[in-house]
């Protein structure tokens, strides 16, 4: 008897695939069952969260607006229930938040969705050759420190990361190990009015130092290599869980932070009782490098909310079969 509803619930599935799950909500695994996505205040994040939620709306969910909550209190929201998932967190950079909500016994965190992202400290090209600048810990030189200086005190003054996204700490953490906090400042407030205060200052040839990672919109317009370098670090210092963590990467190169993966991390509760999601969550997958493209276009203009959306369409359309594959996986794991 068993054998014969799994075949036919499996055969439900795939004819619900067929009809390009045209049918009524009733045949989904989502019918009746609200999800409550949550988000950063970054744009750039809304291109990776719709297209989570377009898949969820696909299986039948009632997925209410995005709501925008900075990560440490996404990462308290969703343990507790009182939020769904979260499309962009990073592993390990979310580490400390992760583990203060209760970790794997509050959270699920499975499958990678958008791989190898990438952090560290960059400087235009043009400054790094003329001066032999490759290591962060060179602005230990006042002298060196002083090409950075912005607002005339004399110190480097380098754009980082909003508070709350769990790269401040890093940073402070570095700055007072490197024994850099008597020649650079770390700037620190609304990153993205920050970094076009410096693409600005980069584009009238003046040297720039700010903190950078991918996948954002400003690996394709400063490029790496072309016009900014990364910066290494002397050695591995980072704070709090990642403390002993090894930042030296394969080509034995120290940026100070390891690659990360970015994760879609859900209520424990929910998954467990929506196999549907769960699996969908797991085996999401986005380019790292479609992402910096989308948020390219935001950039260049396309930036508004109805943009956003034409993009994810957009992006569905050029990737129908992998994401039809992903629907099929998920309704699959509703109905075994």
């Amino acid at each position: 008897m068993m054998n014969t509803r799994h075949f036919a619930r499996t055969l439900l599935a795939s004819a619900l695939l067929a009809l390009g799950l045209s049918t009524h909500a009733g045949d989904l695994p989502g019918k009746g069952v609200k999800v409550l996505p949550l988000q950063s205040s970054l744009a750039e994040e809304t291109f990776q969260t719709l297209l989570v939620t377009r898949a969820l709306t696909k299986l039948g969910y009632d997925v209410q607006p995005v709501k925008e909550v900075e990560y440490p209190l996404a990462h308290l929201a969703v343990a507790r229930g009182d939020a769904t998932f979260m499309a962009n967190h990073w592993n390990p950079h979310h580490s400390e938040f992760y583990k203060s909500v209760g970790g794997d016994a509050k959270l699920s965190r499975k499958g990678v969705y958008a791989a190898g992202a990438a952090q560290g400290y960059m400087i235009d090209k043009k400054t790094a050759d003329q001066y032999g600048i490759t290591h962060l810990s060179q602005l230990s030189d006042p002298k060196l420190a002083r090409l950075f200086d912005t607002n005339g005190d004399g110190k480097a003054d380098l754009v980082g990361p909003s508070a709350g996204w769990g790269g401040e700490a890093v940073v402070n953490h570095q700055l007072a190990a490197f024994k850099l906090q008597g020649t650079v400042n770390y700037t620190q407030g609304n990153y993205p009015a920050l970094i076009s205060d410096t693409l600005a200052r980069y584009q009238q040839g003046k040297p720039v130092l700010f903190y950078a990672w991918t996948p954002y919109w400003l690996s394709n317009v400063l490029r790496s290599g072309k016009d900014v370098v990364w910066l290494e670090v002397p050695f591995s210092a980072m704070p709090g869980v990642q403390a002993g963590t090894d930042t030296k990467l394969s080509n034995g190169k120290n940026y100070g932070f390891p690659v990360n993966n970015e994760y879609i991390v859900a209520n424990k509760t929910f998954v467990e009782k929506n196999p549907a999601a769960a699996k969908l969550f797991e085996i999401m997958t986005l380019p790292i490098g479609d992402i910096s493209e989308q948020n390219r276009r935001m950039h260049d203009g396309e930036n508004r909310q109805q943009d956003v959306e034409r993009h994810t369409d957009s992006w569905i359309k050029a990737n129908q079969k992998t994401f039809d594959g992903w629907i099929e996986t998920a309704l699959k794991a509703a109905a075994s």
